[in-house]
């Protein structure tokens, strides 16, 4: 069982991690690059092709703005590819953030993938369900995991019904 995580940039990493902590969480191996599709796009096609001969049955790609990196994955590969939109930080000429369009741009980038050539599409920075949806993906094939991600649903059902009617103080 293994995953592949792709992102553009380093500044992507902490929002990133949070796939790669889920993915140990349920015992999928997996290997993580920072590749742009438009700076590195030879590098980034061998290093699909790389990933695939390694055995990797499933791509995690998280980019911002234009968030091309998901598609141009798609592109080079059958492999399920599940996008990640990120929401970019900027800084002006006078040290102020802002976050453009809060990842709207990304989001709709990457759902609106052409026919033929489909990514999946998790929420704005939800890296750890795009770890959460390989892990089914995956449970397709290896009954193990299929038990695994079982186990943490009953988990979690039990936890919000312990947390759940009961009443709250704000």
């Amino acid at each position: 069982m293994k995953a592949a995580i792709f992102f553009g940039s380093k500044s992507d990493t902490g929002t990133m991690k949070k796939a790669a902590d889920v993915l140990r969480e349920f015992g999928i191996d997996y290997s993580a690059y920072v590749l742009s599709a438009h700076r590195t796009p030879d590098l980034l096609a061998q290093t699909v092709k790389q990933v695939e001969n390694e055995g990797c049955e499933v791509i995690i790609a998280g980019a911002g703005l234009a968030a091309h990196l998901p598609g141009v994955i798609a592109s080079a590969t059958v492999l399920p590819v599940i996008g990640v939109p990120l929401e970019c930080l900027f800084s002006d000429s006078q040290g102020r953030s802002s976050n453009g369009l809060g990842g709207m741009d990304a989001l709709l980038s990457i759902v609106q993938m052409p026919k033929q050539i489909p990514v999946a599409c998790v929420g704005i920075n939800n890296a750890a369900n795009a770890a959460y949806l390989a892990a089914e993906i995956l449970a397709v094939k290896y009954p193990e995991l299929k038990e695994k991600l079982k186990q943490f649903r009953t988990r979690l059902a039990h936890d919000a019904a312990e947390n759940g009617g009961t009443g709250v103080t704000l």
